[in-house]
């Protein structure tokens, strides 16, 4: 089994945050995004979208999706659960884990890759090149105030984002606000229910994974 990272990409940082929270450990493989590894012939064998992470199986399958990577291992190690137990939570952190990644991760993405001068042409992940809008990135931004007040008024109300106990909806919303705060998007002031939380998550130990 081998697990195909980049240690500065947000993407391949949830699997590693959910890996951390299981106690599993992963032979790795780091590629060089900044330096275009992901275009490789070599690698592009292993994910013909160009685009990490990926998981290569002791069978040769090759899962390239980070959610589908963390269904993989929830069901080879199902304990701690950080996809839910029974119909209801699975339903609930399932509901919450694609809110957090629609309304938060997709809208910095489109704000960082459409402004980023070094994305220029690199407007979405992927093997294709797409130029950058600059008024996609202004609506991203815009996404992201959005997202910051939803899960601050989520939070007022719950311990961690799908309920009580910590899951792959915290997960994706970590990596999505501090994801954010690399683009200039910080957490508001206001916002004080989704920087206790922010605190909370960000002190466990799987958030340095």
């Amino acid at each position: 089994m081998k697990f195909y990272d980049c240690a500065t990409a947000p993407s391949p940082r949830r699997v590693r945050i959910f890996l951390a929270e299981k106690g599993i450990g992963v032979p790795t493989v780091q590629v060089d995004l900044r330096n275009g590894e992901q275009f490789s012939t070599q690698f592009r064998a292993i994910n013909p979208d160009a685009t990490v992470p990926a998981l290569e199986l002791d069978n040769g399958t090759r899962i390239v999706d980070a959610i589908g990577i963390c269904v993989y291992f929830e069901a080879m190690h199902p304990q701690p659960p950080l996809m839910g137990e029974g119909a209801e939570e699975k339903a609930v952190v399932a509901t919450w884990q694609r809110l957090a990644e629609r309304n938060g991760f997709y809208a910095v993405m489109e704000a960082f890759r459409n402004s980023t001068p070094g994305l220029k042409n690199r407007a979405l992940p992927g093997p294709h090149d797409y130029a950058q809008i600059p008024a996609l990135a202004e609506r991203g931004r815009l996404r992201v105030g959005h997202f910051h007040e939803q899960m601050d008024a989520r939070l007022a109300h719950s311990e961690f984002v799908a309920g009580a106990r910590y899951t792959i909806a915290d997960i994706t919303t970590l990596v999505t606000v501090d994801f954010a705060g690399r683009a200039k998007l910080p957490i508001p002031e206001e916002c004080s229910h989704l920087r206790r939380w922010h605190a909370q998550v960000s002190a466990r130990p799987s958030a340095k994974a």
